[in-house]
């Protein structure tokens, strides 16, 4: 009996194991800039969200708080939002890895996170933009854009990631 499920129970134990490593590396990387602010990482995409909202006439400035950990978004007249460790999509692209990986194809898995972590990379980006723009523009929406519209944003394009990983690539031979 447990010889039917032995394929699932690799593919599950190859995500958890994978999951668990990168969170772990994750987490070890975060508490080395511990009291430092926000980590580099975040501090990168805080300054390419702010490079293409000045390139969408919406005027950005930053106040970092070290001590907050945290860099805010001065948009055109006033703090929009801010941006904390949680908001660089580095949980959400170990979730996209782990998956990927556990259905692992050879290179052609490697290839496929790279562009998967450039489309993640890039959708973070604008996500952030969209919300700032909304948390300027259009206040009355805010909480509902970050806590609901946003999020789904960026979790559906994994979703959509995933089934092309496995419709396309990793379930292709047993289809064929």
């Amino acid at each position: 009996m447990l010889k039917d499920f032995k394929p699932v129970l690799a593919i599950l134990l190859r995500f958890i194991i994978i999951y668990l490593v990168l969170l772990f590396a994750y987490q070890f990387y975060l508490n080395s800039y511990q009291n430092l602010g926000l980590d580099p990482f975040s501090r990168l995409i805080a300054t390419q969200v702010g490079h293409i909202q000045d390139s969408f006439n919406y005027p950005t400035q930053f106040y970092d708080d070290i001590k907050g950990e945290q860099v805010w978004f001065y948009v055109k007249t006033g703090y929009a939002t801010r941006m904390v460790e949680g908001c660089n999509a580095i949980s959400v692209m170990i979730l996209f890895v782990a998956f990927v990986f556990a259905f692992y194809k050879g290179s052609k898995t490697v290839l496929f996170v790279l562009a998967g972590f450039l489309v993640l990379y890039i959708m973070n980006l604008f996500r952030i933009v969209g919300l700032n723009i909304v948390m300027t523009d259009y206040k009355p929406y805010g909480k509902i854009s970050h806590d609901f519209i946003f999020p789904a944003v960026i979790y559906g394009t994994v979703v959509v990631l995933w089934l092309i990983w496995i419709k396309c690539f990793a379930l292709k031979n047993e289809n064929s």
